[in-house]
């Protein structure tokens, strides 16, 4: 007796756990970087900034973030926006993106060692902390433990449905043409990474296709060589209507990988032989042969190409020309703690010093927030947000040294200096809050494909003069303790005051007339000027901390004579 059975089809397949595995993957992927992301906190960022002055520490670097946070798009992305904001040198961000290319085969190595057997226990572990715990910080360690678990649990779902695709005729047919025409699985391999922003995932179905016998491993070689080509999209669109460092950031990294996939192909026999002569010899399992073809495809490219960093840093300065404008180098390896407790006074000066720099940060974003309503580019404000963080980072750092300062024994001169430091970061501060609020409202009319009125922007432009000066004055006043300027600065708010009430009954006459016909525009244009009225209210706290005058007695000219 025959039994007469059919090959299945790919209605067979169970869609339903593929799909559903596939988005816990990716869920568990993102759920992992962002809770690694969130216990790094402010320190991702200063890690990738404070330690690349070399290039192989640049290299180190990307391969520990990547890493940590299992995704190269994000430390690609990272680097970018730290080269936007005048951060970081071409030659330092070629440094980490050329390491994220080793760090993100780590996902790949972890699931070849089939970890996926103890998800669930992850998930339980991780789901219970996050439960339980109080504390942000183990809150954060709970997140990064269910996404671990996610991650390789939804790959062991949508493992077990794929194992039916090597008896699916149609997709032994794919399969053999890829086999035979390379260059088809290279172009799938990038097109899906672009898609879903992340080789890792690429390289896990992968994984699970060739090890339920799917694919022959000359089919899966390219796929992984197309996913380091697919990962450069991140970067492009990170640096799209960036600086000009920014793009040429995300053409080295394209171009990098575009060279390695190349070489790849034209090995891709000799490649081949060679991972399955390692398989012979050390037994290596299906998952983690791919794993290894990957790591080792990867370190090799960087070993190769990593001499000629600069050389490539030159080929794409070349491609792109223009000016890379200045890097804002903020450092803050002057709050040396020692000196607080040898010489008080010196580290007062070192925290008033670096607090005279972070004036120069707000200043410079006050400016980008204005530039921004005029030319509408996704530079200015990304150049606001990077400065916001520069800002944060600052006030922390600056904060943290001074009250560590006013644990010594101060005289009371020492003493004041301490309390007006501390108020002045605290507004300076609160004015970086407030441009980059200023930000978000011209955004807001922005996305609403609105615009403001030339008048509207005069005024705005005109406010904003006005502001800097201020900022200028204030800034005046703490270094030389300037009664002149703190006058000049009183004079100068007066006009604020009487420029924001002007312009706001301006504003509401321009709306009973209906010459303003924007419904967002003119909704916002009042807490855009009394945002710019309230940013000068600051400026005056930071005179006054810096002179000492209290809120209810003002400064007369005949204390000058």
């Amino acid at each position: 007796m025959y039994i007469l059975t059919t090959a299945p089809t790919f209605g067979d397949l169970q869609w339903n756990m593929v799909l559903g595995g596939f988005g816990l993957f990716m869920f568990g992927i993102k759920f992992v970087g962002d809770g690694l992301k969130s216990l790094a906190g402010d320190k991702l960022r200063d890690y990738i900034n404070k330690y690349t002055s070399k290039t192989w520490m640049a290299l180190i670097i990307g391969i520990v973030i990547t890493v940590l946070i299992q995704s190269s798009s994000a430390t690609t992305a990272i680097t970018i926006g730290l080269v936007r904001a005048g951060l970081m040198k071409l030659e330092q961000a070629a440094g980490v993106v050329i390491g994220a290319n080793i760090g993100t085969t780590i996902t790949a190595f972890l699931i070849g060692l089939k970890i996926e057997r103890y998800s669930l226990y992850f998930v339980f572990l991780g789901g219970t902390i996050l439960s339980f715990a109080n504390k942000k910080h183990s809150r954060h360690i709970g997140e990064v433990l269910i996404g671990f678990g996610a991650l390789f649990y939804g790959l062991q779902i949508m493992g077990d449905s794929l194992k039916m695709l090597k008896d699916v005729p149609e997709f032994i047919a794919f399969a053999e043409a890829m086999s035979n025409n390379s260059f088809l699985s290279l172009m799938a391999g990038t097109l899906l990474t672009a898609l879903i922003q992340g080789s890792a995932a690429t390289i896990g179905v992968i994984q699970k296709i060739y090890e339920s016998g799917g694919m022959t491993l000359i089919a899966a070689l390219p796929f992984v060589f197309g996913s380091n080509i697919g990962t450069t999209i991140t970067g492009a669109f990170a640096a799209l209507g960036g600086t000009t460092a920014a793009k040429r950031t995300a053409l080295l990294h394209t171009v990098f990988n575009i060279i390695g996939t190349t070489i790849g192909m034209i090995l891709l026999v000799p490649y081949t032989n060679f991972i399955l002569f390692l398989n012979q010899q050390f037994g290596i399992p299906p998952m983690m042969q791919i794993a290894v073809a990957h790591i080792i495809f990867n370190v090799g490219a960087t070993c190769v190409f990593f001499p000629f960093t600069k050389s490539m840093c030159k080929f794409v300065s070349l491609v792109i020309k223009g000016e890379e404008g200045e890097q804002l180098e903020i450092k803050t390896d002057s709050l040396d703690t020692a000196l607080i407790y040898q010489l008080p006074s010196s580290a007062l000066t070192v925290a008033k010093n670096l607090t005279i720099e972070m004036s120069h940060v707000v200043i410079k974003q006050c400016n980008d927030a204005r530039n921004y309503l005029f030319d509408q580019s996704d530079t200015s404000k990304e150049n606001v947000t990077q400065a916001e963080q520069v800002i944060n980072d600052l006030d922390t750092k600056i904060t943290n040294y001074l009250i560590e300062i006013s644990k010594q024994e101060l005289s009371d001169s020492e003493m004041k200096q301490y309390t007006a430091n501390l108020q002045i970061v605290k507004n300076l501060e609160r004015i970086g809050d407030l441009s980059t609020n200023l930000a978000e409202f011209f955004e807001m009319v922005f996305e609403a494909k609105e615009t403001f009125s030339d008048i509207a922007k005069e005024e705005i432009s005109l406010m904003s003069d006005k502001l800097l000066d201020m900022i200028h004055l204030s800034i005046m006043t703490f270094v030389d303790e300037s009664e002149n300027a703190y006058i000049m600065l009183r004079d100068n708010e007066e006009k604020l005051d009487a420029m924001e009430y002007d312009f706001r009954q301006f504003h509401f006459k321009r709306v009973r007339d209906k010459e303003c016909t924007s419904t967002v525009a003119g909704s916002v244009y009042c807490d855009i000027l009394g945002t710019l009225e309230r940013m000068g209210d600051h400026t005056i706290n930071i005179a006054r901390s810096a002179l000492e005058v209290p809120s209810h007695i003002e400064l007369k000219k005949e204390h000058l004579n």
